[in-house]
């Protein structure tokens, strides 16, 4: 395999972050010795999430093996979903914006036509249903754990418990149709016809739908990790990959 030299898109506190929590790992578990240090560990691991590149990919560049590639891999998956803030967290930092912006997004998977769990029929394809909550300015504050694609958006925002939990903080919520009826303090746009609404309902949905649009840098944010683009990984590994990434952008966004 032929090696080249890249770059990565990130600062590097991002890094540093994830080499501090790695050597802190590597003291509780007291470890001698590795073929990395903990801040060439941290390279490999923001270059499997941002770039998606392969265990390979990364063996060869690193010059490791395949089966140490995977376990360095999924020790900071481990580290890093372990910090990530929980619902009740992400609601009390939701409470001091004016609002926040609730939406799905599909994760694609490596799936066959069988896996009919996993199949979106609003996306035609398969993958991994993930709520997100943005601030007013499209930054992301929290993202739910993975449920199958076939889930549909206010089905796994009920499923998280996530509407019961704003309306208990207060927090005003602007959502799309896909979550007509969840009732709370989320409000979603008028249904029906453009041309059978109102000329006040007409500028509620055009108001609405602005504000919702800022909502959609939080996921181009989530995805610019090129690894959520096309996961190939097991589906019960997707939950913590979701969360590292949150917990990365957070933590250099802060």
């Amino acid at each position: 395999m032929l090696v080249y030299p890249s770059g990565l898109d990130l600062s590097s506190s991002s890094v540093r972050f994830l080499a501090r929590h790695l050597q802190a790992r590597r003291r509780q578990q007291r470890t001698r010795w590795r073929r990395l240090s903990p801040g060439r560990q941290a390279l490999l691991v923001l270059a499997h999430l941002r770039c998606g590149d392969t265990y390979a990919q990364l063996a060869a560049a690193f010059e490791v093996g395949v089966a140490t590639v995977f376990r360095y891999v999924q020790e900071a998956l481990e580290v890093l979903a372990a910090l990530a803030p929980d619902l009740a967290t992400a609601v009390r930092t939701a409470a001091r914006k004016a609002f926040v912006i609730l939406d799905g997004t599909l994760l694609p998977i490596d799936r066959i036509a069988a896996d009919r769990p996993y199949f979106s029929g609003k996306h035609r394809k398969h993958g991994m249903n993930v709520q997100v909550i943005a601030d007013p300015f499209g930054r992301l504050i929290w993202a739910s754990p993975a449920l199958p694609g076939a889930v549909h958006d206010i089905k796994a925002a009920r499923t998280h418990h996530i509407i019961d939990a704003l309306a208990e903080a207060g927090v005003r919520c602007w959502a799309d149709k896909g979550y007509q009826g969840a009732g709370g303090t989320v409000r979603v746009p008028y249904r029906g016809r453009w041309e059978r609404l109102s000329a006040g309902q007409r500028a509620v949905n055009v108001s609405h739908a602005t504000i919702r649009a800022v909502g959609e840098q939080a996921m181009a944010t989530l995805k610019s990790w090129r690894l959520l683009r096309k996961l190939r990984c097991s589906t019960t590994r997707i939950t913590d990959v979701v969360k590292a990434v949150l917990v990365l952008q957070l933590a250099t966004s802060s």
